[in-house]
């Protein structure tokens, strides 16, 4: 069993590897399907395109949402393939991570010149979506 910041380790890692071997300009779809390849390959629970409920006042809706990827019913990860990752990607972040009581979530830009410069971890009930992914992150 890893904790949530094991877990962000083998994204990074991962998600690093992808994008030195493919490349930035493809569609998310294709990032978020390698991504979960590798770390399903590690040993994982990668759970696509994770459905969300969400309710208001009584009102329920079911399926409301959809997360890119959850990993081992503790991380979420959004995949993004854009020119840069903005506010409204960590609100939107943050929103799943409350709904689906997950404490730490990832967004990944595969668009990025630098991978590491397009990955943030935004921790749930935190308000400092800084990026703290460590240059030398690496799997032990």
């Amino acid at each position: 069993m890893y904790s949530e910041n094991e877990l962000s380790k083998f994204v990074f890692e991962c998600g690093l590897k992808i994008h030195r071997k493919i490349g930035r300009g493809l569609y998310e779809r294709i990032y978020e399907t390698c991504l979960a390849y590798e770390l399903e390959k590690l040993g994982l629970k990668v759970e696509r395109q994770k459905y969300l409920s969400f309710s208001y006042e009584g009102i329920y809706l079911e399926n409301a949402f959809k997360m890119d990827l959850v990993i081992e019913d503790k991380v979420g990860l959004e995949i993004k393939a854009t020119e840069s990752l903005n506010s409204f990607h960590a609100a939107q972040l943050k929103n799943y991570l409350r709904l689906g009581n997950y404490k730490l979530g990832m967004l990944l830009n595969f668009n990025s010149q630098l991978f590491k410069n397009g990955v943030k971890r935004i921790a749930n009930g935190l308000d400092d979506y800084e990026n703290i992914i460590n240059k030398n992150t690496s799997l032990k």
